[in-house]
């Protein structure tokens, strides 16, 4: 996503390397003012929501000026590097200059514009259609010209550079719904934030001249008792030696808001077994000396998988999601299996892709590669696109179960607690036996207690009897 500030200088802006991504935060900087880039170079690592990513750089000069600094949180659209150009092309702003000739000179404008590429596809595609001169005067011809050039710069992200009305006020989806909730026209309210984007303090604005009209003078008065109500003293004063703050941003943000939103959307129903897991635990001992299994990953968690995506198998309803909008209820013929991994960046959610495909050794695979990635920071977006179920092993902590919140989009999520040897009656006597306790949290709304206890109760008969990875696959 570039835009053209002058003849030789081409301004890189951050683009939207997820989907529907607002913003992303600046980790690292890989060039200084001086260097040299070429077409396809990295410039930068960013973080978003989702994942950390690098940023090529679309074209070949000379790092002129980095505009923001390693760790600042940029909303898309920005422009974080300007880069000189030798040979670029003419800048845009010569277009409304040329007024003798301006239907002839749109065209050659639109030329070297075209659709611009970004880490993840393309950018808009300009348009095609060329309008016909017409014999009147040019202000009706500018009119739609540069409503037209609003509109594509909010598409892209931000705000029009120059004075013009948008079509439609330029505000973040947190900021529309206060909007709404307030019954605030935002066409009313003034903008304060770049690039004209309205912020929550201009929505505030917007309905606190209401307030003011039973008097003038006695609402200022209480706007410096209501400094004190912020609390800005003990933000101000807080023990820095007692107390550590931390910014929520990145992967963290994402996550608490993905919480959030599941939690208060799908009705969760969570329900527990406990079983004996000795002879899974052997048979994951003697899948490790299996040749071939030979450099790849055995673990309980593996059998566990493949036990859950048998018990889908079986019952198949389980495997679907909520449309509210359609007000359907969308069975997924596939399985992408998620796999809840705890990262220094905080939790990811990624999936294996049609895990329901995979033999064993082929899963074993997929999963080494996914936690391997994941520990590395270098799990992609996508890969934390379209999951179906999650597992998450909360075992490894040594905690024996817990009840697990619905990743978004999703029916069901497995947890699995620790095994541990316990007393167990086993063949009519009390022996020590390999146990562990599993939850299964399922989306009310689509998965009734009967659907939602066949798939636990499968699970746990599979882990008890591995052998009916067999028999009923």
């Amino acid at each position: 996503m570039t835009t053209m500030t002058e003849a030789s200088v081409r301004e890189f802006k951050m683009p939207d390397v997820g989907e529907g991504l607002t913003e992303a935060e600046i980790l690292k900087w890989y060039v200084q003012p001086g260097d040299t880039v070429t077409d396809g170079q990295v410039v930068c690592e960013v973080e978003t929501a989702k994942a950390a990513v690098e940023l090529p750089i679309p074209y070949d000069g000379v790092v002129r000026e980095l505009h923001f600094p390693e760790g600042t949180t940029v909303d898309v659209g920005m422009a974080i590097i300007a880069v000189d150009v030798v040979g670029g092309p003419a800048p845009l702003a010569e277009a409304p200059a040329q007024a003798p000739a301006p239907a002839e000179k749109e065209p050659e404008e639109a030329k070297p514009q075209g659709r611009q590429p970004v880490l993840v596809g393309y950018g808009v595609a300009a348009s095609s259609t060329k309008r016909r001169p017409r014999k009147g005067a040019d202000v009706p011809r500018q009119e739609p010209s540069t409503a037209a050039q609003a509109l594509q710069s909010e598409l892209n992200g931000h705000g029009p550079a120059v004075a013009v009305t948008p079509p439609r006020p330029l505000a973040k989806p947190p900021v529309r719904k206060l909007a709404k909730d307030l019954g605030v026209d935002l066409a009313t309210v003034t903008p304060t934030g770049p690039d004209g984007i309205i912020t929550r303090e201009d929505v505030h604005a917007a309905v606190a001249p209401p307030a003011p009209a039973p008097a003038a003078e006695p609402v200022p008065q209480p706007a410096p008792a209501a400094a004190p109500v912020a609390t800005p003293a003990p933000v101000a004063t807080y023990d820095t030696a007692r107390e550590t703050r931390i910014p929520v941003k990145g992967v963290r943000k994402a996550t608490a808001a993905a919480m959030v939103g599941s939690a208060f959307t799908a009705p969760h129903v969570t329900e527990f077994v406990t079983v004996d897991v000795t002879r899974t635990m052997k048979l994951v001992e003697e899948l490790k000396a299996d040749k071939e299994f030979a450099g790849l990953r055995v673990n309980p968690l593996l059998l566990i998988s493949k036990a859950l995506l048998v018990a889908i198998k079986r019952n198949p309803d389980v495997n679907a999601s909520w449309d509210e909008a359609a007000q359907e209820i969308v069975q997924k013929h596939y399985v992408n299996l998620g796999i809840a991994a705890a990262t220094p960046r905080g939790l990811i959610v990624p999936n294996i892709k049609d895990a329901h495909t995979k033999t064993l050794p082929q899963l074993a695979g997929a999963l080494g590669e996914l936690v391997s990635t994941a520990k590395e920071g270098k799990t992609s977006p996508a890969a934390m696109q379209g999951g179906t179920v999650t597992i998450t092993n909360v075992g490894v902590f040594g905690v024996d179960t817990g009840t697990p919140i619905l990743n978004p989009g999703e029916s069901a999520i497995l947890a699995v607690g620790a095994i541990k040897l316990q007393p167990w009656v086993h063949k009519g006597k009390v022996k020590p036996r390999q146990v562990t306790t599993l939850a299964l949290s399922f989306d009310h709304r689509l998965v009734d207690g009967e659907l939602g206890s066949k798939v636990l109760a499968d699970v746990a008969a599979i882990l008890e009897q591995p052998k009916r990875l067999i028999t009923w696959a």
